[in-house]
């Protein structure tokens, strides 16, 4: 074994160190050196830090949960690891064959995309459009009230009257709702800590933001049965620190400019899909998808057809065996 340790031996030092369990941000604080120099070399061939960069992006998702100060080696014995094998795939000429040929089109094909999110897409997204969509979603946040209720749902509207008239006899909210209810949330003494309007039934969430502080409802009726409703609380939302969201933030906007891209993208491009299955299963998620828009959009979805979006009694669609 060479200087560095084996990549096994990263994830027990992040055991014994107590490291595992935290959260790792993409490249933040990963303390990898900013000028390209070569930090090592297999046999001849050389290992720079723009390819330890790339890589770290390319298997995030796989690596150990790892602090910055050892998810920089982690990634060069990765590499390191990777070529030898690269290297011996070579030596028995598996370069040759049509395996690799196959892999080698469609790794192709990855690396022109990620480059071009990389050097087109990835730029687009500015700090101060990052800001700029915080501010905007916070001060929707801030306008949002929320209430923390307490209910008890009954199966009949006479039930709902009598819980009434004994709460009103001076019987505990919470007892009552442990006993009588039959929602889960009986267990909490009915609690449903804090909701916006639209997080409830249009029924409910009328009845309880109608409600102060103490308060309780009349019997409401919803699909679900009948409820007596008591409101807690009330306050307005409160967004989450610039700084925690940021990343996520930039997520989202870059989504949305790949989306963009590829919906341009698709209005000149000539796709041709030949499986039957696969026609049947794409046309099936459009019309859900439309579906989804409508309801969005206030548009009431008629229900298809019979016989329509139906995949032959397939399930999931299955890949073809060659």
């Amino acid at each position: 074994m060479g200087l560095m340790p084996r990549i096994q031996d990263y994830v027990k030092i992040a055991l014994l160190t107590g490291f595992l369990g935290g959260a790792m941000t993409l490249g933040a604080g990963a303390q990898v050196p900013d000028d390209d120099k070569v930090v090592a070399i297999v046999n001849g061939h050389e290992i720079k830090i723009s390819e330890v960069r790339m890589a770290t992006d390319d298997i995030i998702g796989q690596l150990p949960d790892l602090p910055p100060k050892l998810r920089y080696p982690f990634v060069v014995e990765f590499l390191v690891e990777r070529h030898l094998m690269a290297q011996l795939a070579v030596k028995e000429g598996i370069a040759d064959t049509d395996e690799y040929k196959r892999r080698l089109a469609l790794y192709q094909a990855k690396a022109l995309r990620d480059a071009y999110f990389f050097q087109k897409i990835r730029p687009q997204v500015t700090d101060e459009e990052i800001k700029a969509a915080y501010d905007s979603e916070s001060a929707k946040v801030a306008q949002t009230e929320r209430v923390r209720a307490r209910h008890i749902l009954l199966g009949t509207e006479k039930e709902a009257t009598d819980i009434l008239a004994r709460l009103k006899a001076g019987e505990k909210f919470e007892e009552l709702a442990k006993k009588y209810s039959l929602d889960g949330s009986k267990d909490y003494g009915g609690d449903l800590g804090y909701f916006t309007a639209p997080e409830m039934v249009a029924e409910f969430s009328k009845a309880a933001f109608a409600l102060k502080v103490g308060e309780v409802s009349q019997p409401v009726k919803t699909d679900f049965g009948w409820h007596v409703i008591k409101i807690e609380d009330r306050k307005l939302g409160a967004a989450q620190p610039f700084d925690q969201v940021k990343s996520a933030i930039r997520n989202v906007l870059l989504r949305k400019k790949v989306q963009e891209t590829m919906d341009e993208l698709r209005k000149t491009a000539k796709v041709e899909v030949l499986d039957e299955d696969l026609k049947k299963y794409a046309a099936e998620v459009e019309k859900k998808r439309r579906a989804m828009v409508d309801q969005r959009n206030g548009v009431v979805a008629q229900p298809p057809a019979e016989g329509e979006g139906d995949t032959g009694g397939k399930g999931d669609l299955q890949i073809p065996e060659q």
